[in-house]
């Protein structure tokens, strides 16, 4: 039963991060100070999209779901809980895109939030 909690928690941390690296553009807009938090999260969101590597919380959610007697699952974290959302059959750039996008779509969200901190100078 531990190692389930365990592997839920990961599952938690690792959908908020993932969250945080998609729309923390965002929060950066309110709160400027977040893109200290923010900018290293998000290249590392767009790396591993665009370079095909594994978040290091999907290998541990793996072993503490096997831990906890149920099966893991293969691929990475986005490909197995959204998959067929973000991944429909036949698209197999689609890592590549989503890592662009959130490069421009951050990239355009702080032009937005330094042009903002311009004005109220």
């Amino acid at each position: 039963m531990a190692f389930r909690i365990l592997a839920d928690a990961v599952l938690v941390v690792h959908s908020a991060f993932a969250a945080f690296v998609a729309v923390g553009g965002f929060l950066v807009l309110r709160r400027p100070r977040v893109a200290w938090l923010h900018v290293p999260c998000a290249l590392y969101g767009a790396a591993i999209e665009l370079v095909g590597w594994i978040c290091p919380l999907t290998p541990l959610e793996q072993h503490l779901r096997r831990a906890a007697g149920k099966a893991g699952y293969a691929g990475g974290f986005l490909d197995h809980y959204v998959g067929g959302i973000l991944y429909p059959a036949g698209w197999e750039h689609v890592h590549l895109w989503l890592g662009v996008a959130v490069v421009v779509g951050n990239a355009v969200l702080y032009g937005a939030a330094v042009a903002r901190w311009r004005a109220d100078r």
